[in-house]
């Protein structure tokens, strides 16, 4: 058995989302300023259009955010996912189910999207998201054979 240090699961500076079609809430976990060891969080919600997920964007680098983990609910995560990984954050795309397991997390309401033991202290891992050359490779790929295979009827 492998020896793991718990000091390199914890990401210090994390965001959560919780998603829908039309808003989002975000929660952002820090380091408190003034108990070592506690930590602070603020919840704010936005609209999903590309204005306001840049106003997010600016509140997470307020907060020097390092990592960002959502849930994979339906289609929603994508455009999210993917604006924030163009502007440079780490994304986590997370399974709901393995989420809604976590001990300490909310199971509704505005502290639903904290899950304040799970992105920052390891208890989760990321699901597989295609590099972005690979996902414009399978658009391409996906366009011409729809282009190749014409209307179903």
């Amino acid at each position: 058995m492998e020896e793991v240090d718990d000091a390199e699961l914890v990401v210090e500076r994390i965001a959560a989302l919780d998603l829908g079609k039309a808003v989002l809430e975000a929660c952002v976990r820090v380091p408190h300023t003034h108990r070592p060891g506690r930590r602070m969080q603020e919840l704010r919600g936005y609209g999903t259009s590309t204005a306001q997920l840049l106003e997010m964007v600016a509140w997470l680098r307020q907060w020097h955010v390092q990592r960002v983990v959502m849930e994979s609910t339906s289609s929603y995560w994508k455009g999210v996912y993917y604006l924030l990984e163009a502007e440079g954050f780490q994304c986590w795309l997370v399974n709901a189910r393995e989420v809604k397991n976590v001990p300490g997390r909310a199971k509704n309401g505005p502290m639903r999207c904290g899950w304040p033991k799970s992105p920052s202290g390891g208890m989760c891992r990321p699901s597989l998201v295609q590099p972005p050359e690979i996902r414009r490779l399978r658009d391409l790929t996906r366009y011409r054979r729809a282009l190749v295979q014409g209307p179903h009827p």
